[in-house]
């Protein structure tokens, strides 16, 4: 999971937030010790593989958004996911951070065969994403189809039954 809030503990670095992600793996005992040098180079891959590798072992309430946003990726992929749902994750970003995060989702999402599944209140940024876009509005599917297909009559029809929502 990729959250909106980022999730991560400020005053750890960046490898130990990451590192946080293989603790599932483990029982409860063995993760009050330190985690296995196997571990260890997994998060080390994935912080690299996010851009950070400079950064891991930066305390993580030294890092811009766009950067926090890399580290909660680096601790999805240290999971060895197989689908990744990514709640709204940039949301508090600017729009070339934007960009950076969604085109890295992608890029590592294509090379690794990862499903993921985005929150997004951006159509634009979901049309030049995604392979499709599901919209949705109080509950109901109003648009289901591959991101190139997507018609303005489409995108009107869903904000427009969310005025009528907040109308009502």
């Amino acid at each position: 999971m990729v959250f909106q809030q980022h999730q991560l503990i400020d005053r750890l670095s960046v490898l130990d937030n990451v590192l946080m992600g293989r603790l599932g793996y483990h029982s409860f005992l063995r993760s009050l010790l330190p985690l296995p040098e196997s571990d260890r180079q997994k998060a080390l891959s994935a912080i690299e593989r996010v851009g950070l590798i400079d950064k891991a072992l930066a305390r993580v309430k030294d890092l811009s958004g766009g950067q926090q946003q890399r580290v909660g990726i680096a601790r999805a992929l240290v999971q060895e996911p197989r689908l990744i749902l990514a709640d709204e994750p940039i949301a508090s970003l600017d729009p070339e951070s934007s960009l950076q995060i969604l085109s890295l989702l992608k890029d590592i999402c294509q090379r690794d065969r990862i499903a993921v599944l985005v929150s997004l209140h951006q159509v634009e940024f979901a049309r030049q994403f995604a392979d499709r876009i599901i919209g949705m509005a109080a509950g109901r599917i109003i648009c289901n189809q591959h991101a190139l297909n997507l018609e303005e009559s489409e995108i009107h029809a869903l904000y427009r039954h969310k005025l009528e929502a907040a109308v009502t």
